[in-house]
């Protein structure tokens, strides 16, 4: 939590630092120039102030970009529902590993590991190529100025709208890593087999809270999960509505067909609404971490509010989302900006 109160103070010291510079006569600053530890904290202060992110960042450089990756988002989804969904976890996998800064695009080649090998994302992560599109149509009105790590963050935003959700303010002014961690992609990324403490702590090391947590956990009411990683909740579990799991079953044999998805969401798996945590009050939940959220625990409550107050998601969803966005994100100089989201320049 000490990061919250960091950007509080950082985003009050980035207005106050231009106010004084405003104030400040030529006379002024070149008699603090022979105070080096007066300089070393307005070069600081500097350095805060430019390091925030923006949902103006482009509006000078490239007015069109948002528009540009909308339009492209809404093709891609317009042909494949699922994409959406495959869209918007891009965002969370890039997130949770050394922060939103387009890490997880990267390929792997003879002298750089990339991230798409790790577990949680290999033969699992998808929506490659929809990225390359978007970064081809973005380039093209606005040659490397848009950070591959922002079209992810607007993506996500996009595709949930497509998908019937809410909407949000994208901050913007992301850069792109030149770097990516394997071990980090295999030790942070939430596990499905997680249980709620393993949950909780997960995104609390991100700076996230519970609450923020089960809110963005919603992100399962859209996309289809592999029979490997919900096969032995559906075989082994308890609690789990008797029905649902023969249904689920159908598709996902106790040996084979590893492969063989099944929506996260039975109820309307193509539309971003509150029916998650319905299904998780009914014991329908899909892998082991959904049921979780509703299993005798203190995250109960949050699940059964949701259930009856969709607004109430869909409004605390767009706060949270936002906050994920704001993870450790490499600003002002650090990183660059990607020429392709694949390798870095």
């Amino acid at each position: 939590m000490r990061r919250a109160s960091f950007l509080t103070i950082s985003k009050a010291t980035s207005s106050s630092f231009h106010h004084l510079l405003h104030s400040l006569s030529q006379s002024h600053i070149e008699s603090m120039a022979s105070s080096p530890l007066l300089m070393a904290l307005l070069l600081a202060l500097a350095a805060v102030a430019s390091a925030q992110l923006s949902s103006t960042f482009y509006d000078t450089s490239c007015p069109n970009a948002l528009s540009t990756i909308k339009a492209a988002v809404q093709s891609a989804v317009a042909n494949e529902k699922r994409m959406g969904a495959s869209l918007l976890r891009l965002h969370f996998h890039d997130c949770f590993v050394q922060g939103c800064d387009g890490s997880v695009l990267l390929d792997d080649t003879s002298s750089f590991t990339g991230e798409k090998t790790a577990g949680p994302n290999q033969n699992s992560l998808r929506g490659f190529d929809v990225v390359d599109n978007i970064k081809k149509q973005v380039e093209a009105v606005c040659n490397q100025t848009v950070s591959c790590a922002d079209i992810l963050a607007v993506a996500a935003r996009d595709s949930v709208v497509a998908l019937g959700g809410p909407t949000w303010t994208v901050k913007l002014g992301r850069r792109d890593s030149t770097t990516a961690s394997l071990s980090q992609a295999n030790s942070d990324i939430p596990s499905p087999a997680s249980n709620l403490s393993a949950l909780i702590s997960s995104f609390s090391k991100k700076g996230l809270s519970t609450t923020d947590m089960v809110t963005l956990s919603g992100a399962h009411t859209i996309g289809q999960a592999r029979c490997t990683v919900f096969r032995s909740r559906i075989y082994n579990e308890t609690n789990i509505d008797a029905s649902f799991a023969s249904s689920v079953k159908s598709n996902c044999p106790s040996t084979g067909g590893d492969n063989n998805l099944s929506p996260l969401d039975l109820q309307t798996p193509t539309t971003f609404d509150n029916d998650y945590y319905n299904n998780l009050v009914n014991k329908k939940g899909l892998m082991h971490s959904d049921q979780q959220l509703f299993n005798g625990g203190s995250t109960d409550s949050q699940v059964s509010s949701y259930n009856s107050n969709p607004s109430k998601f869909a409004s605390d969803f767009a706060v949270a989302i936002v906050k994920m966005g704001d993870i450790s994100p490499l600003t002002g100089t650090q990183g660059q900006i990607r020429l392709n989201c694949r390798k870095t320049n």
